[in-house]
């Protein structure tokens, strides 16, 4: 004779075995908190002006990232009244594009200079700390953040889990950064180089340091406003402040993060390098990504010495990397609309 209470238990089996089962091919919500599934496509880009119109939105929701960054001029702010810059941010966000991706993705992001509030500014802005919280705002930072209790806007999250581990870096160029002196109109270099100069500030520098030394991440991304690696184009760079643009060199070769990816915006263009540093045991890659609703109307026949490629792109554009875990390579994509790829390369984890 049965068991009376046999039936029952196996019924109940069965429901966890099945509920297991379906729970495994549900992709969790990506946070800003380290995540446990799948997260391998990540969006980027850069100078969207609040007032054009473009169809890239519909085009990055496409390709289903697990996350959007914004790497700076979010909007085009430019102002030193809080209810101009409040209010080009609610006409950027009510953008149905915009809309239905934030909608399906989670967002993260720091400034460049015209959402920071003044063209090509740095830590003489006197509205930095009111302009902060309404970045902030714009991307939907909880109120209870960390960011929002200290100076400047840098951030660092962490997604995946084990060896699927990747780190993002946000930096704060603009918060802490020191003056620079304009040179002659129509000279080819906008700006004599600062060279004492600094870009993070002391306890950006510090908190760097700690996020680099202290990361077992397999890919670490580090995403900076202003290009880093080329030291001939005439604008914004890092070279502007050569002694601040070795520091983070030598910080990246002390540290020995894994898989150094640099992103950038800022250019109204966009275009791949590489360089290798000394101590340093893998070429470090800079993907920049500019802009999403405007670029160069006419070409300036730039260089770049470690450009990968013919030439940079001035087609509107965004970044989409993917990771292939299984195969260890990352897959960078300078991306248009309707799917159009301008650029592609891989790099091995």
């Amino acid at each position: 004779m049965k068991t009376p209470w046999l039936l029952p238990l196996l019924l109940i089996v069965v429901w966890a075995c099945s509920q297991q089962e379906s729970d495994t091919t549900t992709k969790d919500t990506v946070t800003t908190d380290s995540v446990t599934t799948d997260f391998d496509v990540i969006a980027f880009g850069s100078c969207a002006h609040q007032d054009n119109d473009t169809s890239l939105w519909e085009d990055i929701a496409a390709q289903k990232p697990d996350l959007w960054v914004w790497l700076g001029d979010n909007i085009y702010g430019d102002s030193e009244n809080m209810d101009t810059i409040r209010a080009k941010y609610a006409k950027a966000k009510a953008k149905p594009g915009y809309q239905q991706l934030i909608a399906e993705v989670p967002v993260v992001g720091v400034w460049d200079d015209h959402d920071y509030g003044v063209n090509d500014g740095g830590k003489e802005y006197p509205k930095k700390d009111s302009t902060k919280l309404l970045m902030l705002d714009f991307l939907d930072v909880p109120a209870d953040a960390q960011v929002r209790g200290y100076e400047g806007a840098y951030q660092a999250f962490t997604y995946g889990e084990g060896d699927q581990t990747v780190q993002l870096i946000l930096l704060d160029t603009r918060y802490f950064r020191d003056t620079l002196e304009r040179t002659p109109r129509g000279t080819e270099q906008r700006y004599y180089p600062n060279e004492t100069g600094d870009i993070l500030g002391e306890a950006q520098w510090t908190w760097l340091d700690s996020q680099l030394i202290n990361s077992d991440a397999a890919l670490t991304i580090i995403g900076s406003s202003i290009q880093v690696l080329n030291p001939e184009q005439g604008f914004e760079k890092w070279a502007n402040f050569p002694q601040a643009h070795q520091r983070l060199y030598d910080l990246i070769v002390k540290t020995q993060p894994n898989n150094v990816l640099l992103l950038s915006g800022d250019r109204h263009i966009g275009e791949l390098a590489q360089i290798e540093l000394e101590g340093y045991p893998k070429p470090i890659v800079e993907f920049t990504s500019s802009g999403l609703t405007h670029t160069w109307r006419r070409d300036f026949g730039e260089d770049n010495p470690y450009r990968l490629g013919d030439s940079y792109h001035m087609q509107l554009n965004y970044g989409l990397i993917r990771i292939d875990w299984a195969s260890e390579t990352v897959y960078l994509e300078l991306r248009g609309n309707n799917g159009e790829i301008w650029q592609a390369y891989s790099m091995n984890l």
